[in-house]
This record gives structure tokens, C-alpha cells and sequence, in this order.
């Protein structure tokens, strides 16, 4: 089942168009990343999504519905949202905060005590969130977007502000969320984090899709070479010689290491060739990762229409 369906979706603000012809869906419990530069059309798609304004042209559907249609109250109460900048009122505490977004999704006070306590926030549920420091607010924020156990949930830059416990604690919520059956949408420009929890990848480029799919078919589309790491043999010819066969771009590091990239097709026969060595001491394979399979995407499209 699509949880979010757009079908050649645009938006438009007089003449700037944010969106142009999109194209994507949103599988249930699957966790995508939404990538882009400013400006790429990831704040507007996740407007669509909420409801919070409509596309110029197309479709967009979430759980089946209309975001904006007669059953859009009680659409919301299935998402969960949390903007890249959380703001709350600073002379509430962090509990009266919580309580005020449960009443708004219907539940009670000790849901959003629950909440908070999942969060790491209980120590400072008494205390006014101008105390706050600022990835508490960004706790805060979470714990009012996991209110109501949403079936879709929107993250928005969500690690800023968050150390990297409380990094890798968000992260395992995500996976939890994911596992339970709730679809999520990822939007960060820390690109390593986000790697090792989503599923797909929505690149955006000045409101056009630019690619998508998962990180292996990234990798296909983009046709990038990978790395391969070989530690104990930069001091042996004939291994080099046997490599040129493959690949022309190797480099010695540091006297005792050699870094090849090469086509994934070769990655085999350069395995076999440098396992032959007896005095290898180490190998290391690096596929793109999605930090650079993200720049040649957008460095294709600023190629394309320059």
C-alpha cells in the first residue's frame, strides 16, 4: 500500500516554480530520505503531504486521501511532524507543552508524560522550556511529534542540536518506528547519519526529481567507480601491473598502501589479484556512499542546465 502517492505534482508561487511535474511514492513502513540543496523543493514537499497547502497541478494522496480534502483532520491525527526549527512557548514547561499537543491529537495527559519519558525528557518535564537547552528543545520537538503513535512521521533536520548519543538514540527510534509498520520521511544534510536508516533516496533538484531509488540502485544509476583500500603492497610493481588491466587510477599512500577505484564488474578479478600477494596485510572495499552519489546527482543536473 502507497501511504503517499504524488502523481506529476507541481507548485507554484506566481513565477517561481517550487515543484515541477514530481513524481514519487511512499511504500508503508518504509523509511525514505527527501535530499536537496535549499531551495530543492523538500519544504514544499513536505507541506503537500501535511495538508498545509495545495499543489498547483496534480496529485497528491496520503493513506488514499486528499491531504486537503473534507477528511483531513482526521488524516493529521495519523502524522507526526517535527520542523527543522522547533519553537515552543518559553514560560510553559516541557510536561504543559506535551499535554497541549496530546490534547490536540486526542490523548491524555499520561501519553504525554509516556512521551516525554521515551524521549529522555521526564529529569525536566517541571521545568520552562526557556531552560531549555537547545537539543532539549529538540527532544521536546520529537516527543511531540511521536504524540498519538503516527502511521507516517516527517523529520526535518532532525539531529541538529542533538549530541551523538542522543543522535544515535533518535536513529533507533526511527528504526523502532519503521519496524512497528510506520512510514518515514527523512530530510537532513548530514547524509552519513541518514545512510544506514532509510530504505530509498528522493534526490530533488530545483523542484525536479533528479533521482531515486535504493542506495545499490544509486549506484547502478549513477555508474561511479568504488574504492578499494589495499594495505601492505605499495612496493610491488608487478601487483600494479596486474591492476592496470583494470583500472588506471591508483595511488600509493603513504609507502605502504595502495587506493584503486575501479567499475564494480572489476571488483572481483582486483580482489583475486591482490589476494594472490601473500604480504597483504588488509583490504578495504568502499562503494559510493550516499553523500556522493548525492553530489553527482546534483552536479549532473547543474551540468545539464548550464
Amino acid at each position: 500500500m502507497n501511504v503517499v502517492t504524488f502523481e506529476q505534482v507541481k507548485k507554484s508561487y506566481a513565477s517561481v516554480h517550487a515543484l515541477s511535474s514530481l513524481d514519487f511514492h511512499i511504500d508503508e513502513g518504509e523509511a525514505i530520505g527527501l535530499f536537496g540543496h535549499n531551495g530543492a523543493g523538500k519544504t514544499t514537499t513536505m507541506k503537500l503531504i501535511l495538508g498545509l497547502i495545495e499543489p498547483t497541478a496534480g496529485k497528491v494522496d496520503v493513506f488514499g486521501q486528499s491531504p486537503t480534502g473534507e477528511h483531513a483532520d482526521t488524516l493529521r491525527q495519523k502524522l507526526g511532524y517535527l520542523p527543522e526549527n522547533v519553537r515552543f512557548y518559553e514560560q510553559l514547561t516541557g510536561e504543559e507543552v506535551a499535554i497541549f499537543f496530546a490534547r490536540l491529537k486526542k490523548r491524555s495527559k499520561q501519553d504525554a508524560r509516556d512521551i516525554l519519558e521515551k524521549v529522555g525528557l521526564a529529569f525536566a518535564a517541571k521545568r520552562r522550556v526557556r531552560t531549555y537547552s537547545k537539543g532539549m528543545c529538540q527532544r521536546l520537538g520529537l516527543a511531540q511529534a511521536l504524540l498519538g503513535d503516527p502511521k507516517l512521521l516527517l523529520f526535518d533536520e532532525p539531529t541538529v542540536g542533538l549530541d551523538p548519543v542522543a543522535t544515535r538514540e533518535f536513529y533507533h527510534i526511527v528504526d523502532l518506528l519503521r519496524q512497528h509498520g510506520s512510514s518515514v520521511i527523512l530530510s537532513s544534510h548530514v547524509l552519513a547519519g541518514v545512510e544506514n536508516h532509510i530504505q530509498r533516496a528522493v534526490i530533488l533538484g530545483k523542484g525536479q526529481l533528479l533521482a531515486t531509488g535504493t542506495l545499490d540502485e544509486l549506484r547502478q544509476q549513477a555508474d561511479l567507480p568504488l574504492m578499494i583500500k589495499a594495505h601492505g603492497i605499495a612496493q610491488h610493481p608487478q601487483v600494479e601491473s596486474q591492476l592496470a588491466s583494470y583500472t588506471d587510477d591508483i595511488q600509493k599512500i603513504n609507502g605502504h598502501a595502495l587506493h584503486i577505484a575501479i567499475q564494480q564488474q572489476d571488483k572481483l578479478p582486483v580482489l583475486r589479484t591482490l589476494l594472490d600477494n601473500p604480504e597483504i596485510e588488509d583490504i578495504d572495499i568502499h562503494p559510493p556512499s550516499l553523500e556522493t552519489l548525492y553530489m553527482h546527482f546534483t552536479q549532473q543536473h547543474m551540468q545539464e542546465v548550464n
